[in-house]
């Protein structure tokens, strides 16, 4: 039923993507496979935080880890989650200028 695949959208990916952190992430495993200490760098986040964030990415089934001797390799496990991403940046850009229309139109 819908309600069902919503709740499991909610859990499943929404909640994954509620922290700016995150989607950072996901943004620099589509650019290359990353280890740990390369999203530390990349990120300027402490390595601390980066390992809690891929570690949800991982468990909702959004990052893959593959170790590589004594190195974690994280990479997206799904492309279509960048579609999704960009398409939500551009709806947001669009839904910033048509406020920021009607503002200059009320002042």
């Amino acid at each position: 039923s819908l309600v069902e695949e919503i709740n499991l959208l909610h859990a499943q990916i929404c909640q994954s993507l509620a922290d700016p952190t995150r989607i950072l992430i996901l943004y620099a495993l589509a650019e290359s496979p990353r280890r740990v200490n390369e999203l530390v760098e990349a990120l300027g986040a402490s390595q601390p935080t980066v390992s809690r964030h891929l570690r949800v990415l991982r468990d909702q089934g959004l990052v893959n880890a593959t170790r590589e001797g004594a190195a974690v390799c994280y990479t997206l496990y799904d492309r279509r989650v960048i579609q999704a991403l960009d398409l939500l940046r551009a709806l947001t850009a669009d839904v910033m200028s048509q406020r920021a229309v009607v503002a200059s139109a009320l002042s």
